[in-house]
């Protein structure tokens, strides 16, 4: 494992960082609703942006005014899970910016760890894409949400990924979109390079945000990696 300025890995988000996904979230939570005799606004669509399915689908019965019972719930979600695969089978597109980033990342030597809400089975088919594209895997660990203790914003899934490769919270660089993953990653004592596409991040101290991915590269996530806060003091 190689290490630049101190950078050893870099842990990255899927949906709405590395590839033009959330779209299809959002499409399959709205079909659902018209299911269910509703529509499901748009601010709490913004809600769920990066929240586990169980999450998603309390934020949608709530914005509808439903009341559902626990095997309801997990039919929902089953059904926009299945819904998604279906839209994600039919296309799926970079984040600009995202494929570079990921060639130049491992160009270096560093390592690099998918870090996924999404579940294994629906983050197999973007990884296929994206292996496709790339002529190669370019991620070292793989972990989605069906695969850890907790789901972001809990730092559990960046702490697996640290574990997995052998690193220090020191050593890492978080590449996120939405408001859950970087909580997730600055609570475990990483520093986060947050690059919103469908929902505001608000400042915090660890975290540097840019518009996209667009020019971003190896010397942009170690200047990233030195405004991390000591251990001691993340959430």
């Amino acid at each position: 494992m190689s290490s630049v300025g101190g950078l050893r890995a870099v842990l990255f988000d899927m949906d709405g960082t590395l590839v033009e996904t959330e779209q299809h979230w959002g499409e399959a939570m709205f079909e659902l609703a018209a299911q269910l005799g509703g529509r499901m606004s748009d601010a709490a669509r913004a809600r769920t942006i990066g929240a586990s399915m169980r999450v998603s689908m309390t934020v949608l019965h709530a914005d509808l005014g439903l009341t559902r019972s626990e095997e309801q719930l997990q039919a929902d979600a089953r059904w926009v899970e299945d819904r998604t695969a279906e839209l994600l089978g039919a296309g799926i597109a970079w984040r600009p910016g995202a494929a570079e980033l990921l060639r130049e990342v491992r160009a270096a030597g560093l390592s690099t760890a998918l870090v996924t809400t999404t579940p294994r089975r629906l983050a197999d088919i973007v990884l296929r894409v994206i292996r496709n594209d790339l002529g190669g895997d370019p991620f070292d660990v793989t972990i989605c949400g069906d695969e850890v203790s907790a789901r972001k914003p809990d730092p559990a899934p960046y702490r697996q990924a640290m574990d997995a490769l052998g690193v220090t919270p020191g050593e890492c660089v978080v590449v996120e979109d939405s408001l859950a993953g970087v909580t997730a990653g600055l609570a475990a004592g990483i520093a986060v390079l947050g690059v919103p596409a469908l929902q505001q991040i608000p400042e915090a101290p660890g975290l540097v945000v840019r518009d996209g991915l667009t020019g971003v590269g190896v010397a942009d996530l170690c200047e990233v990696l030195h405004t991390r806060r000591p251990v001691d003091s993340a959430v």
